[in-house]
């Protein structure tokens, strides 16, 4: 049995190499090697997937370690005979096909699984292929929601023009039940290859099945009535809970009520959109509301009792005498409810103070009279008190 080549000579790169510069040298490798482009040459063939077990271990922080203080021991033996996977099935394996190995890296080249890896760059890779399902497109709704709406929950209905399934095919697509065959192009798979001339050479590229649109399957009678679709134009009453506490701009979905799929694919989802209608007397500030008070001057300066709206009633608060405008009164608990979570936000009152735009001429005379008290005069502590929020803004 041939000695194994040292794994840092087989990929070009030094012992201090980084991870950038290992996973850069297999993409040149794997690329140069790949056997689309070098068809029935094994040497090509040995070395792809020597760079394959080489990347396997460097690329790995754990197995490298132990490959840079035991060699070739470290990760499953010196003479090939064993597998860096520990254990069976690796690259070791006699058994161990080139399917196994892009299935493998197939995340290095952008590909996926099943899809043979090497598709960012034009390559065939594996063979194996899946049929697919069709899938329905979704469905955009918007919805306009009170703030009483918000706070509570609601359910919505509406009434969608969308596709659904066919009822006289039973979304099969096929007429009185004649059912599908295997689709004569690409013989089940779902897939064809195609052959393309570029500047390196034949590239090879699996596409879906022109024929059957990746299904791998064919329709003997197509439907009268939905024209072997599957599907047709109709509508659908959907109901929608909206929980308690969404806001402007969230997006809900509900799964499997969107377009339906063809030949009984995958239906699409239903996205709704919130938006918030504006509140006469409230405005939302996250889980908290905001009341704008305008007070009148006799009560701020003497105290009393005012009605504060909330979302869904009034409530009484008292206004101490000596209230000053700015202040903010805070009322726990009669916000919104948080979504998702526990708690309430709380409606915060913002106390202005009116001034009169006109007085009559015995108001006017009892106004004259205090401004010469003492009371009627702010002093510097009173200033700072009332312009102290509005510093901190500039702060």
């Amino acid at each position: 049995m041939a000695q194994k080549r040292d794994f840092y000579e087989v990929l070009g790169v030094s012992k201090t190499a980084s991870a950038d510069e290992i996973k850069k040298s297999y993409r040149k490798l794997a690329i140069k090697y790949h056997p689309d482009r070098n068809p029935g040459d094994k040497e090509a063939e040995e070395k792809f997937k020597e760079a394959a077990e080489a990347y396997d271990v460097l690329h790995d922080p754990d197995k490298r370690a132990r490959y840079d203080q035991f060699g070739h021991a470290g990760v499953g033996g010196a003479s090939g005979n064993g597998s860096p996977f520990g254990g069976g099935g690796g690259f070791g394996d006699e058994n161990m096909s080139m399917d196994d190995i892009f299935s493998m890296f197939g995340d290095i080249f952008g590909g996926h699984s099943g899809g043979g890896g090497f598709g960012g760059f034009g390559f065939g890779g594996n063979t194996r292929s899946q049929t697919r399902r069709f899938k329905g497109s979704d469905l955009r709704v918007r919805v306009k929601l009170t703030l009483n709406e918000i706070a509570t929950g609601v359910e919505k209905k509406f009434k969608l023009k969308k596709y659904v399934p066919c009822s006289y095919c039973h979304g099969t697509g096929a007429e009185g039940g004649s059912g599908m065959e295997t689709c004569p192009t690409c013989h089940g798979s779902g897939s064809v290859i195609q052959n393309q001339r570029t500047i390196l050479g034949t590239m090879q590229t699996r596409t879906a099945c022109p024929t059957c649109g990746g299904e791998g399957k064919v329709i003997k009678n197509k439907c009268s009535h939905c024209q072997g679709e599957g599907i047709v134009y109709g509508e659908e009453v959907v109901s929608v809970n909206i929980p308690a506490g969404v806001a402007e701009g969230m997006q809900l979905s509900m799964g499997g009520k969107g377009n339906a799929g063809k030949h009984n694919g995958v239906p699409g989802d239903l996205l709704i959109s919130v938006s918030e209608e504006p509140d006469p007397n409230l405005i939302r500030d996250g889980d908290d509301l905001i009341y704008n008070l305008l007070l009148a001057f006799p009560i701020a300066a003497l105290g009393g009792a005012v009605e504060i709206p909330t979302i869904d009633s009034k409530v009484k608060v008292k206004i101490d005498s000596g209230t000053q405008p700015g202040k903010i009164l805070r009322l726990r608990g009669k916000g919104l409810p948080r979504l998702n979570s526990y708690g309430t936000g709380d409606l915060l009152v913002n106390v202005s103070i009116y001034v009169p735009e006109t007085l009559t001429k015995d108001e006017k005379t009892a106004v004259e009279k205090m401004q010469t008290s003492d009371s009627f005069r702010p002093n510097d502590s009173i200033k700072e008190k009332v312009f102290s929020k509005f510093k901190k803004m500039f702060d």
